[in-house]
């Protein structure tokens, strides 16, 4: 039990600075993808609701810390949790490896990329001028489909490691 959470918080550290330096230099029109979110939807389907939405608050806790949180300090965290929780009901034994080495691991992370992203831009972007399905449109929506563009990634690494 220890050991697991040691590894996923290793893991998440070294996705946190990924996702804050490296991630920064590869922006399309100034949208950048999610690995961590692509890291806790995956931990939801290995492990469960429970250990995904733990991960997933403490990850944007530590996320709002690093960036200032403009005055929204909780709000990664509140998407992140949502999104592990969520991402948690496709969590199955015995189908671990079938599920995120197919196209259901994209599908899932759409969906759960979709609400995580209409939490966080429609609360962010509250005050700004900006309606929420304009900042789903102009924000929630590309982000969606950056990340599941990289979410491929993962995704053909698992399937060559665990062929069904």
């Amino acid at each position: 039990m220890l050991r697991r959470w040691a590894t996923i918080g290793l893991v998440s550290l070294l996705l946190i600075i990924v996702q804050t330096t490296v991630l920064r230099f590869l922006p399309i029109a100034s949208i950048t993808p999610d690995v961590l979110l692509i890291w806790i939807v995956s931990l939801g389907i290995r492990n469960g609701q429970m250990t995904a939405a733990t991960a997933g608050f403490f990850i944007g806790l530590v996320m709002d810390l690093l960036s200032g949180a403009d005055g929204m300090l909780g709000l990664t965290a509140l998407a992140n949790c949502a999104a592990g929780f969520i991402a948690g009901y496709f969590y199955n034994e015995n189908k671990t490896y079938q599920t995120l080495g197919s196209y259901r691991f994209l599908l899932i992370l759409a969906g759960v990329a979709f609400v995580h992203n209409l939490i966080y831009f429609v609360i962010f972007l509250q005050g700004s001028g900006i309606s929420w399905w304009g900042a789903v449109l102009r924000y929630g929506l590309p982000t969606l489909a950056y990340t599941a563009a990289v979410g491929v990634l993962p995704m053909f690494v698992i399937a060559r490691k665990h062929p069904a």
